[in-house]
């Protein structure tokens, strides 16, 4: 794989989402539990999605229960969740894994374009992919959507 545009997931309703059909368009991909300390991100992640959409970014939110079991519920209980506390409106795929054997490719994919460092090791990891499908920059955990290094880090984004 050599972009990030060749990877497919799986929405919470069970349908294809091949990244490919966002070729041309930057992507934030985020791994999410709805049972984290870092939860709350969703709220700043929908609000860079609402600040961001226009120009074309796209939000995409992959439910994880990789760490601590934070991410338990079903697809319907995620889509809930997410609608009902944080007024999601970016898509957000189907619980998977990102560590492990099991692992969505995207994630090794990413942390091979990313270094070591990159390699999911908690929920709410956020990956920027550029227009060109290349891992632009990755931010672990504690640094938020709403923070100073990651909105000078998509200001940077090539338009």
């Amino acid at each position: 794989m050599s972009n990030a545009y060749d990877f497919s997931f799986e929405t919470l309703q069970g349908k294809p989402y091949p990244l490919r059909a966002l070729a041309g368009r930057p992507m934030l991909i985020v791994n999410t539990a709805s049972k984290c300390g870092f939860t709350p991100q969703y709220k700043a992640l929908e609000a860079c999605w609402q600040a961001n959409k226009a120009s074309g970014l796209v939000v995409i939110g992959v439910p994880c229960n990789d760490f601590g079991g934070q991410e338990p519920g079903s697809a319907a209980e995620i889509a809930s969740f997410c609608e009902v506390n944080y007024g999601v409106d970016f898509p957000v795929m189907a619980k998977t894994h990102v560590k492990g054997p099991q692992a969505h490719p995207f994630f090794g994919w990413a942390a091979g374009q990313g270094g070591f460092f990159a390699k999911p090791r908690w929920n709410f990891y956020k990956y920027l992919i550029n227009k060109d499908g290349g891992l632009q920059t990755w931010f672990a955990s504690p640094t938020s959507p709403d923070s100073a290094r990651f909105k000078a880090a998509l200001a940077k984004m090539p338009g």
